[in-house]
């Protein structure tokens, strides 16, 4: 297991991204589109990919089609070795029912805009600073965005994929808006306290 990310509190290094693609001008566009707000590493397969992976990656722009080893494949490995980092997939692969499975936190259907990609990877490093339950609402969330994108309304109806996601995301929000209430709850408490 990779050593735990370093305190947030040293707020003057970038962010590093590591943008994996095997069309090696695209993974160089990603990176001169982020290089002023990140630290960009590239790669352009699946095995370079890991090899520049450690615990300072925050977010990885995944390709999910790659010869050799796939952005699939990688994404497990990842989360196998337990990194603590934010994935999106950057895909022309139209989604279907095996992204429920999939451990991303993003899906993004290629070709990508420069503000896509900024905006994607901003909302990513926010993400970091929820915990596991919030973050994975945000991805949840955005697997059922990604479905609904590419499902008709009477394919929607009859997904069984898309209405897992949506049992996944609404016990997701029971539990984090109970948490809350709990914290409003506590606070009030605290407010009414007399010391």
């Amino acid at each position: 297991m990779p050593p735990e990310r370093p305190s947030s509190d040293d707020t003057e290094e970038a962010p590093t991204v590591l943008a994996v693609d095997d069309d090696t001008d695209l993974a160089d566009t990603y990176a001169i589109w982020l290089d002023e707000q990140y630290d960009v590493r590239t790669a352009y397969g699946g095995e370079d990919a890991l090899s520049k992976l450690d615990e300072d990656v925050d977010v990885v722009l995944l390709d999910r089609r790659m010869p050799g080893m796939s952005g699939g494949e990688v994404l497990e490995r990842i989360r196998e070795a337990g990194y603590d980092c934010r994935v999106a997939m950057l895909t022309a692969v139209e989604p279907d029912a095996d992204i429920v499975e999939m451990g991303f936190d993003d899906y993004l259907t290629k070709p990508v805009t420069r503000e896509e990609l900024v905006d994607a990877v901003e909302d990513l490093h926010t993400r970091l600073t929820l915990d596991d339950e919030l973050q994975d609402l945000y991805a949840t969330t955005s697997k059922i965005a990604v479905l609904e994108s590419e499902l008709s309304p009477e394919e929607q109806q009859s997904s069984e994929a898309l209405d897992q996601l949506h049992g996944h995301a609404d016990a997701l929000e029971s539990r984090t808006q109970a948490r809350m209430d709990d914290l409003t709850d506590a606070e009030e408490a605290f407010r009414e306290a007399d010391f």
